[in-house]
């Protein structure tokens, strides 16, 4: 006897689905009424592949722990949209990219996807049991589009939103490698100086029993430490590092460390712009998909990855759910409250009072600007919220690229002069006391 899979809405309208065994769609349908439900969707449910049918769908997979890099969905996506504007079934378009796909995550979920949809199963509800490859962002939009059958649209929108997010994230690391190189290369001249060349500099000022300058001493100490307690060197970083980890496992930890980046002089400006940047391109492709307002803000929340701004996003929820509009709960939630965690980064890392200063100068400022909030309020208004919500992305993207190449160009020069400055120390340092000696010997 056939399984058939029916969607169908009870007596409260609440959306039902289930699925019925029964000889033809006629006796199914007539079977769904008797059990109280009004019928709106009907259809033959495949059986799923035997045991050694299955197996052999799996042959292809291999062992992954990581899950899907963000420039492979990204690509993924932007074939998958391509395939359908040609026309091509869904199930014949995942066949071929999973032909193409390398071994390695992607090629096992869509493995599974396939799998899923050759079983009966929706594309949405298929994506979303592999939740390593295909997020809750990811999952909605698919599922938004199938529902309004406008799936190509859909795809589209996904793949310009995970190209300009990659191409954002692309240049934000291209900004850094330079800097990163840089210190890397002058971390390995100092330390070049102070175990191997340094030390026979100290050995003559000995034989010589002489008085040495406050800055020799202080050269002399520095190069001990990397020579007898360079573990110190290596152990207090990563000490720092695994701190920060622990402590952000806590949402309320998480929120003081996420609160001291967005402040944090410099590249304060870059994380800030970079977060609001991603969480309305989010919301706006979420919102033009489709996906109500309410999921769409949950969703907006969840891949934010700042606590500052899940809480931003929390305070909208409330709101919208008391009747209120997006705009008003932007701006009287802009300002951040005072969190000691935030204070404790400070001084940790600014020096004590002087970190307590700087945060006091900075906790009244905003993490969404007065433009974010009109521009949004505008959408609402003219009922063009998605097209509001690209315009501050693409408004805030410019100032990321703006902000990081203004960066760059003033991270070059005092690279240099750091770099410079050590090497005059050093210098400095060594020839102060062999001065001294020579004037001794020639007198």
């Amino acid at each position: 006897m056939p399984t058939y899979q029916f969607e169908a809405m009870d007596a409260s309208g609440k959306e039902i689905k289930d699925v019925v065994e029964a000889v033809n769609e006629d006796e199914a349908a007539i079977t769904i009424k008797h059990m109280g439900y009004y019928l709106t969707k009907l259809s033959v449910r495949k059986e799923r592949k035997t045991a050694a049918v299955a197996s052999g769908s799996k042959k292809g997979k291999t062992f992954t722990l990581a899950g899907v890099k963000s420039k492979v969905l990204c690509t993924f996506t932007r074939q998958l949209s391509i395939l359908q504007d040609a026309g091509l079934p869904i199930l014949r378009s995942l066949k071929i990219l999973e032909g193409q796909a390398k071994p390695g995550a992607l090629k096992n979920a869509l493995i599974d996807v396939i799998d899923e949809i050759e079983g009966g199963a929706t594309l949405s509800e298929a994506m979303a049991k592999c939740p390593k490859a295909f997020n809750r962002l990811y999952v909605n939009m698919i599922k938004a589009g199938e529902a309004g059958g406008a799936l190509e649209i859909i795809l589209q929108r996904l793949a310009e939103f995970t190209e300009k997010s990659e191409a954002l994230k692309r240049k934000i690391k291209g900004a850094l490698t330079y800097p990163v190189c840089v210190v890397m290369f002058s971390v390995g001249i100092l330390a070049f100086l102070m175990v191997f060349i340094i030390p026979k500099f100290i050995k003559i000022f000995e034989d010589f029993d002489t008085t040495l300058p406050v800055m020799t001493q202080w050269l002399i100490f520095v190069s001990n430490m990397f020579l007898y307690y360079w573990w110190i060197l290596i152990a207090v970083p990563v000490g720092i590092w695994l701190l920060i980890k622990m402590m952000n496992q806590f949402d309320y930890c998480r929120f003081g460390w996420n609160l001291f980046t967005l402040k944090m002089p410099v590249f304060g400006q870059l994380v800030e712009k970079n977060a609001v940047a991603r969480a309305m391109r989010t919301l706006g492709t979420l919102v033009s998909s489709g996906v109500p307002i309410i999921e769409a803000i949950t969703i907006t929340r969840e891949t934010t990855g700042n606590g500052v701004f899940e809480r931003l996003f929390d305070k909208i929820l409330e709101a919208i759910r008391q009747g209120e509009s997006i705009a008003k709960p932007i701006k009287e939630n802009a300002v951040p409250p005072i969190h000691p965690i935030a204070i404790f980064w400070w001084c940790f890392f600014c020096g004590g009072p002087i970190g307590l200063l700087l945060y006091m100068m900075k906790f009244r400022q905003k993490i969404m600007d007065d433009m974010v909030v009109n521009m949004i309020d505008v959408g609402e208004e003219t009922g063009e919220l998605d097209k509001m919500l690209y315009k501050v992305a693409d408004t805030f993207d410019d100032e990321v690229n703006v902000l990081t190449d203004s960066l760059m160009s003033l991270m070059e020069p005092l690279l240099i002069i750091f770099l410079g400055g050590m090497v005059g120390f050093i210098v400095i340092s060594l020839f102060m006391p062999l001065i001294s000696l020579i004037s001794k010997l020639s007198g």
